[in-house]
């Protein structure tokens, strides 16, 4: 017998694929409402969590970087709101659980600002005093 949550949930269980797992790269298309209006938003990043396997509460946890900010959001999996997800890229990782890329992906992030930050410093020409006094 199908309780009425399972009956309403049956059609959004087909959009969702099975196989999403963390180190993936996916691509989430949710659904927004801006006054009268809605629009689908695309959220692109990288999976660092997949909780509750398959069941109706299911979520996944997903990280992207926007101009050097960490940002991650989780979304239900089976939910009217999540229109589809696309798996853009799929990789093999040794953890279940990949919060270690909070920490990780921000150091490697600061070497690389402090790299580009003393290159410019290099390439900035020093200015003759004997040129700012004579115009």
């Amino acid at each position: 017998m199908e309780t009425k949550i399972q009956a309403f949930l049956k059609p959004y269980l087909a959009k969702i694929p099975v196989n999403i797992k963390p180190g993936d790269t996916v691509r989430v298309y949710q659904k927004i409402k801006d006054g009268d209006k809605e629009r689908i938003q695309a959220f692109e990043g990288l999976v660092l969590a997949r909780k509750h396997g398959k069941e109706i509460g299911a979520t996944i946890t997903v990280r992207k970087i926007v101009f050097g900010i960490g940002v991650e959001r989780t979304f239900p999996l089976y939910t009217p709101i999540v229109e589809k997800i696309e798996i853009v890229k799929k990789s093999k990782v040794r953890r279940a659980k990949l919060y270690y890329l909070r920490t990780a992906l921000s150091k490697k992030l600061k070497k690389k600002e402090l790299a580009e930050f003393s290159a410019i410093k290099e390439i900035k020409p020093e200015k003759n005093e004997e040129e700012t006094v004579s115009a």
